[in-house]
Order: C-alpha cells, then sequence, then structure tokens
C-alpha cells in the first residue's frame, strides 16, 4: 500500500492497552474458539456430505444454502440482539444452531435424502451466531469515540485472518484422519464453547436498545452505510475470483499442490501488515485512507494479469495484502462511526453478509470465465471487483459523515 504519513504512538495506543481495557482480554480470548469453530464450519460441512454421498454436487449444494441463509438471516438475527442484547440472545441462537448442526449431520450419515439435507444446511447457516459482529459491537462499547478503537478492530481483524488459517486446515486434518462428521463435531463444539464463555461475560456487552429506538427509519438506509456494503461486496467478488483463478494458475501449470501456499501468500502478509498498521495512529482521515487502499488493490492486480511463472505470482500475490489489512480495519472502524449503536451489531453482520455474498458470486463467475478463457482472465474479474470497491470507496468518502 502506498505509504501513508503515520507514526508510532504512545503506549496508550498500543495492542496491550487495548487488552487492558476493563474485561477487554476475557471476552477476545473467550471468543477465540469460536472464531475457529465459524471458519471451519464450510469446509467442514463440505466432507461431511461429500463423505456420505460421494458428491462434490451434493456437498456444494448444502454448503450454498447454508450461506446463503447465513447472509439473509444473519441480519434479522443481529437485529434481535440489538434490540434484547447479547447475554440473552447469544444462548438462544448458539443453542438453535447446534440443534440444526446436529440435525444435519444426523441426516448426512443416515443417507437421507438430498433436499432434506439442503433444508438442515439452510437452518445452520440461518442460525448461525455472527460473532465477529458481536465482538466488534464489544469494542465499540468500551472504545467508542477513543484512539484505541481503531487499533482494537485492527486486532479483531487479525483474530479472524487467523482462524480463517488455522480452520479449514484443522477441519481437513480431522476430517480425513477420522471420519467426515468428526469434523463438523468438533466445530460446532469449539463455536459452542466460544460462544458460551462470551456470552457470560456480561460487564463487557453493550445494552439493549431502548424501546421503540430500534424502530428509527433511518437506521442504516442511508448512502454512506450502503457504500459501505457495496465495498464489502467488492471486496467478496475479489477473494472469490482470486481463489478460483489462483488454483486455475497453479493447475494450468502442472502444479497443483502449490495452489494452496501460493493463495495463503496474501493472507499472510494481510496479517502482519494489519498488525503493523494497527499499532500507528495515521494523520489521513479514514475515508481517504480507504480509497488509497482501494486504488492500491486495484493497481495489485495488475501484475497478476501479467504473471506466468509460480515464482513471479508469488511476489504478485504479496501486494495485494498491503491493501487488505487497512481494509478490514477501517471498514470495521467506518462503519462503527456511520451508525448508532443500537444498531451497529446489525451494521457489522450486513457487511459481512456483504462480502459472503460477493465471495460467492466471484467465484462462480471467475469460474465461469477461467474455463471459457484462462488464469490470467480471472485475474482481470480480481481487477473488475477491485474497481467496483474502489468506486464505492469513493461513494463513502464523498458521502461525509
Amino acid at each position: 500500500m502506498p505509504a501513508l504519513t503515520g507514526r508510532i504512538d504512545t503506549p496508550t495506543n498500543t495492542y496491550a492497552a487495548v487488552l487492558r481495557t476493563p474485561g477487554a482480554w476475557k471476552f477476545y480470548l473467550a471468543a477465540a474458539p469460536a472464531r475457529i469453530g465459524i471458519a471451519m464450519t464450510g469446509l467442514g460441512i463440505v466432507w461431511l456430505v461429500h463423505g456420505s454421498t460421494g458428491s462434490y454436487a451434493a456437498a456444494g449444494s448444502v454448503t450454498g444454502g447454508f450461506a446463503v441463509a447465513e447472509a439473509v438471516a444473519g441480519p434479522q438475527v443481529a437485529r434481535l440482539i440489538d434490540r434484547f442484547g447479547q447475554t440473552r440472545m447469544l444462548p438462544v441462537t448458539l443453542l438453535a444452531h447446534a440443534t440444526t448442526m446436529a440435525l444435519l449431520i444426523g441426516l448426512t450419515v443416515s443417507h437421507a435424502s438430498l433436499w432434506s439435507l439442503v433444508v438442515a444446511g439452510v437452518l445452520a447457516g440461518g442460525s448461525l451466531p455472527q460473532l465477529s459482529a458481536q465482538t466488534g459491537a464489544r469494542w465499540s462499547h468500551a472504545l467508542r469515540d477513543t484512539p484505541l478503537l481503531s487499533t482494537a478492530f485492527a486486532l479483531e481483524a487479525f483474530s479472524v485472518g487467523v482462524a480463517f488459517m488455522v480452520g479449514p486446515g484443522l477441519v481437513g486434518i480431522v476430517s480425513s484422519s477420522t471420519s467426515p462428521a468428526i469434523g463438523s463435531v468438533l466445530a460446532t463444539s469449539l463455536l459452542l464453547s466460544g460462544g458460551f464463555l462470551l456470552a457470560v461475560q456480561r460487564g463487557t456487552a453493550p445494552p439493549p436498545s431502548a424501546p421503540g429506538h430500534h424502530q428509527s427509519p433511518k437506521r442504516l438506509l442511508h448512502k454512506r452505510f450502503v457504500g459501505l456494503v457495496g465495498t464489502n461486496v467488492g471486496i467478496g467478488l475479489f477473494f472469490g475470483s482470486m481463489q478460483v483463478s489462483v488454483t486455475a494458475f497453479a493447475v494450468a501449470r502442472g502444479t497443483p499442490g502449490i495452489a494452496g501456499p501460493l493463495y495463503s501468500i496474501t493472507s499472510l502478509v494481510s496479517l502482519f501488515a494489519g498488525l503493523l498498521y494497527g499499532a500507528r495512529r495515521w494523520r489521513i482521515a479514514p475515508e481517504t485512507q480507504f480509497v488509497i487502499a482501494f486504488v492500491w488493490l486495484t493497481l495489485s492486480c495488475l501484475p497478476l494479469i501479467a504473471v506466468h511463472s509460480p515464482l513471479a505470482a508469488a511476489f504478485a500475490l504479496t501486494l495485494p495484502g498491503l491493501a487488505i489489512a487497512p481494509f478490514q480495519t477501517l471498514s470495521a472502524v467506518l462503519t462503527e462511526s456511520a451508525v448508532e449503536s443500537a444498531v451497529l451489531t446489525q451494521a457489522f453482520t450486513w457487511v459481512n453478509s456483504g462480502g459472503a455474498a460477493g465471495m460467492a458470486l466471484g467465484s462462480a463467475f471467475a469460474g465461469w470465465v477461467v474455463d471459457g478463457h484462462s488464469p490470467q482472465h480471472g485475474f482481470t474479474v480480481a481487477l473488475g471487483a477491485a474497481l467496483m470497491a474502489t468506486t464505492m470507496a469513493v461513494t463513502v468518502k464523498l458521502s461525509g459523515r
């Protein structure tokens, strides 16, 4: 990412200071198992259904139903959480998710019909607790209007990134070495344990919204917030197209085994860049940084269109990670500042749903493009997604506060 004028801040703006916030380290660590469980769930369902049916098409149908239900129902569940509070609603959603996952596992191992598996997958996705949105709301409740908040969001983004690097590998190892069902059982168990540990941290939970306040028609339907959702749809399209394009690139060169390591380069760079970004106080306005991050993301796609060797691809894939880390933190910062606290969990969930929807569409479209052309054309799809996200980021900047 282009250099921004910044400085290392005083000790009050360090990660240690964030975790010294009363109750912060308790809810931060409590959510850790749940983050890994969530990162395992989608791939765990693929292993589960494919292991029983032998069909990737069936596994994709169930996983697709799960993802769509999560994107559609998640904000509605988040609205209830904002209304009634995390400590009341989180245990309910955890129990609902555990029940529906048990139903899905039971139906799968008993070789039930595909339509029943899809229905169970939809129920499981619709009840998946939005832990990242809830921990984000806790950080905001504790640190709103302080310079520590952006550092807290950077720490949260780092934790989610680690979970999504550890989780898929863990569920793959467990499912392949024991049985596919055990992988889903472990994912659900981690989610339940972390979720209940978070639920009992009552002192850091945001208070429920005042009766009637959550009915305000101006909650989320304004240009700034819609622009933020749009940028997340764009970044989802980028990630989805990159997954397919990097894999196709490795396969086309006869080295399919390097697809995973190549794709992980961007994530690794993003993790470390995110930590460095969050430890600094930036003098440029967040909205301007947001645009700069997306301009850099767009420019970083250009070398990928021209690469023809794994080594060149590895170098080119380091570049997007420098933009992704600031984007994740800035997206949370700008979302938090764009909405009232009474609807913050909903806002975070809508933003996450936009990213998930974009990823699904990006994977599908890039797969169609790569099949008909080449991996480089898939990287062109990623470039188009970055351009779309940049346009939406400019909309956010121009919308004002």
